[in-house]
């Protein structure tokens, strides 16, 4: 079985972070989202892996490399325009032959074993089988009505809808998906829509078999789900302190990269701080991951997401829930105000006052 990773798209909902870069490399709990599936696939056996990439692909390519790190082959397929998910299959079928394969949307984080999915789909033999999720919101994602384990419909941000099972971007398909996505038609936003595809194969009285997720899974695509995938993920990691830690105290689990260095301030984990950091007379609290290169002095940070060599200098009150870019500068002038939310794009400058 291959394996099939999307990575294109504008990552519009993420803007403006991702005016500069690939929503799929921002990195959440300091590792690229991307790595995340591409690590689930490699776990689960699969060793060679199509990756679609779009208009940041040499930025995917550079940052991926030729997959060897996970110990996986990786073949870049460019889709030159993002014209929807059934699109990116259908370019992808030379790659893809007539092979199964399991498709894995690259802004996704799952924590469930791929392997399980894999299995089920050899023993069941389906012409596809769905990834599902029970979420609070089903109209804000594609549902799926279902009589047991098969799926007899598929609705897309429906008003009403049929079950509170979402699909969560992970499919797994047999050849028979390339001629459903030749079939279908693109949708009124001129896409051709990976649901109307499934649903042909339904119509079509094809096996589509679905599997309820058993662990957590994010979206990263906008905002506040990016923080809670960061929240999620650091729940997890376990303490290792590689940096240099000088009068400082710091509590629970937490991850200090190698070169970073950490001065008469307060760490309370769970955090991750990479490599060549220095946080100076500040307190890092729960839930925030602080990637490399970055200078935090005088500031209080708590439960944000903070990019490569982003400068925090005597900010005051406490910097919470907020995402700041790469290269981002943020210093203090005079006093005012008490509380910020941020969500600032590479390269910003906020002076504040």
């Amino acid at each position: 079985m291959k394996g099939l990773v999307l990575s294109g798209g504008k990552g519009k909902r993420l803007r403006p972070i991702t005016h500069t870069s690939a929503k799929q490399l921002i990195p959440v709990a300091n590792k690229p989202i991307l790595f995340y599936g591409i690590e689930m696939l490699a776990e689960a056996g699969i060793r060679d892996v199509g990756i679609v990439v779009g208009y940041t692909r040499e930025e995917v390519m550079e940052t991926v490399g030729d997959g060897s790190r996970w110990g996986i082959n990786v073949t870049y397929i460019h889709q030159p325009e993002p014209l929807g998910l059934a699109h990116a299959v259908l370019v992808s079928e030379d790659f893809l032959k007539d092979e199964p394969f399991i498709m894995y949307l690259g802004d996704n984080i799952l924590k469930q074993p791929l392997s399980e999915l894999i299995e089920e789909f050899e023993e069941e033999k389906p012409d596809a089988l769905i990834l599902l999720a029970r979420v609070p919101n089903p109209g804000d994602f594609g549902v799926a009505e279902l009589d047991g384990k098969r799926i007899v419909r598929l609705v897309e941000k429906p008003k009403v809808p049929p079950s509170d099972y979402a699909l969560v971007g992970v499919y797994l398909f047999s050849s028979r998906i390339f001629e459903a996505a030749r079939n279908i038609k693109p949708s009124g936003r001129g896409e051709l829509e990976i649901t109307d595809a499934i649903q042909w194969l339904i119509d079509n009285g094809f096996y589509v078999r679905a599997n309820v997720t058993s662990g957590w899974w994010k979206d990263t695509g906008k905002p506040d789900d990016l923080i809670e995938a960061n929240r999620l993920i650091l729940e997890d990691i376990p303490r290792v302190i590689k940096g240099e830690v000088v009068n400082s105290e710091v509590r629970g689990r937490v991850q200090i990269g190698e070169g970073s260095l950490i001065k008469d301030s307060v760490i309370k984990g769970p955090v991750v701080i990479g490599d060549n950091v220095k946080v100076i007379n500040s307190f890092i609290g729960p839930f925030t991951s602080i990637y490399h290169d970055a200078v935090i002095e005088g500031t209080e940070i708590e439960d944000s997401v903070i990019l490569k060599g982003v400068r925090i200098k005597d900010v005051p009150g406490r910097i919470e829930g907020s995402i700041l870019g790469n290269e981002t500068v943020l210093l203090r002038r005079d006093k005012k105000p008490r509380s910020l939310r941020l969500v600032l794009g590479d390269h910003s400058i906020v002076e504040l006052q």
